[in-house]
C-alpha cells in the first residue's frame, strides 16, 4: 500500500486547482537515473493503465505501474518545507542507501 500525509494531500491538492488538473490522479513511479541508481517521478495523470496499482489516500488517487510497485510498497508520501528548499519527501521501506544530495536512492 502507498500512504500520503495529510500536509502532502493538502499541498497535492492546491497544485492540481492552480493547474487546473481536479479529478486526476497523481502516477508515481521509479525511473533509473541518479547517482544512487533510481529516482521517484511524480506527476498527474487522468487515468490509470488497465495494469496499474491503484490506491486512494486522503482524497488523492494514486496510480503506480507494477514495476516501481515492487519498489514502492510500504512507501508515505509527504511534503516538506524547510531552509533548503521544499517538496515532496519519500519514506520508503526498500532503500537501502541514498546519494548525497537525497535525489536518488538504491534498493
Amino acid at each position: 500500500m502507498i500512504t500520503i500525509t495529510q500536509k502532502a494531500a493538502e499541498k497535492v491538492m492546491e497544485i492540481a486547482t492552480a493547474e487546473e488538473l481536479l479529478g486526476q490522479g497523481l502516477r508515481l513511479r521509479v525511473v533509473g537515473g541518479g547517482c544512487a541508481g533510481f529516482s521517484y517521478d511524480l506527476y498527474f495523470e487522468d487515468k490509470p493503465t488497465e495494469f496499474d496499482e491503484e490506491f486512494e489516500d486522503r482524497g488523492i488517487k494514486l496510480y503506480i505501474d507494477p514495476l516501481s510497485f515492487q519498489y514502492l510498497d510500504g512507501t508515505e508520501i509527504d511534503y516538506v518545507e524547510g531552509l533548503h528548499g521544499s517538496g515532496f519527501k519519500f519514506s520508503n521501506p526498500s532503500v537501502k542507501s541514498t546519494c548525497g544530495c537525497g535525489s536518488s536512492f538504491s534498493v
